[in-house]
C-alpha cells in the first residue's frame, strides 16, 4: 500500500471515529441556519505592494504597474519629466480583497489577502500602500495597508530555483480599517427569516418544530424547504435576547446529508458518516506509456568529408495493469466503506473515477460533489 493510499484511510478512518452520532445530535439552530440579511459582504481593490527585493513586476510586460506608480507620486506632488523609462524591481500591482463582515463598524479592523497581479516572483517583504477596498455598489467601505506575510521561501541562483510554497499571495491580518458600515436590519416589522445552508424539507420541519416547543405553538412557519418565518419581538432589546435564545436551540438527532467530496486538482476524499454503499462488482485497471528519447552520436568514417550529426532514439512502452472484477459488499457504516474501496485496491486518484462510476450506477448512496 503506498504512503498516498495509508494517509487516506488515516484520514477517512479518523472521521469515522469522531464524527459520532453523538457529535451530530449536539447541533444548534446557528449550525445549520442563519438569519436572514447577517451576512458577509466581499470587498476589493487594487494596489501597490513596494519594499521587494528585486522579484516585483517586470515594467516591460506589466505596463500598467508603471502607470499605477506614476499617478500615484503625482498624487503626491512628484512630478517626473514626460518620457522617463522607468525600470522597476521592487514594485508589483496587487489585487485586495477581504470580507467585511456583519454589523462592522468605522474604525474596526479586518484581515485582507494580496494577490500579485503582474508577474512578480515574490512578495514576501513587501508593503501594500494605502488602497481603497470598494463594495458592489462601488462605494469604498475600507482602506488597506500594512506588511504582507507570504508563507513561503524560494532562491533562485545560476539558473537553478527551488520555492516552498506560494509566493506570489499573502496576507495581512488587521490590514483594513472599516470606513463605512452597512446596514444590516434584524428582520422586518414582526418577523424575521432563518435561511437554512442547504435545502431539506426535513430539516427545516424539525428546526420549525424546535422552535414552537420552546417559544409556544405557532412562533415557526416554514415556507419552504430553506426559509423559515419566526415571529419576534419588535423591540430591537427584546429581539436581540430572542434570537440568541433561539440560535442556541438544538436539534435532536440531526444527521447530516451523507456526502462525498473530491478535489479533482490534489485526489483528495472525505466522506461523512452517513455514507453507504449498496453491492456491485468493480474492474479497474491502469494504462500507462511511457517515452524515452535517448540522444546519440553518428560519427563520420576516418578521412571522410561527413560531419559529427547527433541524433534522438525515442522507445515507446505501453503498460497495463490487470484489473480484476471485484465485488463490494453492501456496507452500513464509514469504516466499512473504507475497507470495500480498499479491496478494489485503487490508487486515490483511481477512486475519482471509481466512485464517479458508483454514483451512476447507483451504489453509492450520497451526494458526490466535486471541487
Amino acid at each position: 500500500m503506498s504512503k498516498r493510499r495509508v494517509r487516506l484511510v488515516a484520514v477517512l478512518l479518523a472521521l469515522t471515529c469522531t464524527l459520532s452520532p453523538a457529535t451530530w445530535s449536539a447541533q444548534r439552530i446557528k449550525d445549520v441556519a442563519s438569519v436572514q440579511g447577517v451576512r458577509a459582504n466581499p470587498l476589493v481593490g487594487y494596489g501597490l505592494v513596494v519594499g521587494l527585493d528585486g522579484t516585483g513586476d517586470q515594467t516591460t510586460s506589466t505596463p500598467f504597474t508603471v502607470q499605477s506608480l506614476l499617478s500615484m507620486l503625482g498624487q503626491l506632488g512628484v512630478q517626473l519629466p514626460p518620457g522617463t523609462n522607468l525600470q522597476l524591481k521592487n514594485v508589483a500591482a496587487v489585487m485586495v480583497t477581504a470580507q467585511l463582515p456583519p454589523f462592522a463598524r468605522p474604525g474596526q479592523t479586518v484581515d485582507v489577502t494580496v494577490s500579485s497581479l503582474g508577474n512578480a516572483k515574490s512578495l514576501r517583504g513587501g508593503t501594500l500602500l494605502m488602497t481603497p477596498l470598494k463594495g458592489a455598489d462601488g462605494q469604498v467601505y475600507a482602506i488597506a495597508q500594512g506588511n504582507v506575510l507570504v508563507a513561503g521561501a524560494g532562491a533562485a541562483a545560476g539558473g537553478s530555483s527551488q520555492q516552498i510554497n506560494h509566493l506570489a499571495a499573502g496576507r495581512i491580518p488587521a490590514g483594513a480599517t472599516v470606513e463605512r458600515a452597512v446596514p444590516t436590519r434584524v428582520g422586518q416589522g414582526d418577523f424575521v427569516h432563518l435561511e437554512l445552508k442547504e435545502a431539506d424539507f426535513t430539516l427545516t420541519s424539525r428546526v420549525a418544530e424546535v422552535i414552537d416547543r420552546s417559544f409556544g405553538a405557532g412562533t415557526a412557519l416554514p415556507l419552504d424547504g430553506r426559509w423559515i418565518q419566526v415571529r419576534a419581538p419588535a423591540d430591537p432589546g427584546q429581539r436581540i435576547a430572542f434570537l440568541a435564545r433561539l440560535e442556541a436551540l438544538t436539534l435532536d438527532s440531526a444527521k447530516p446529508t451523507p456526502k462525498v467530496i473530491v478535489n479533482a486538482r490534489t485526489g483528495s476524499i472525505v466522506m461523512n458518516q452517513e455514507v453507504r454503499l449498496a453491492q456491485c462488482a468493480v474492474a479497474h485497471g491502469n494504462l500507462s506509456v511511457v517515452v524515452r528519447a535517448e540522444p546519440q552520436v553518428s560519427q563520420p568514417g576516418p578521412l571522410s568529408p561527413g560531419q559529427t550529426v547527433v541524433t534522438e532514439k525515442a522507445d515507446v512502452q505501453i503498460k497495463k495493469d490487470k484489473g480484476e472484477l471485484v465485488v463490494v459488499p453492501a456496507t452500513a457504516s464509514l469504516a466499512d466503506v473504507v475497507k470495500a474501496l480498499n479491496a478494489v485496491g485503487a490508487t486515490p486518484q483511481d477512486l475519482l473515477a471509481i466512485l464517479q462510476a458508483m454514483k451512476a450506477a447507483g451504489a453509492l448512496q450520497a451526494e458526490l460533489e466535486v471541487i
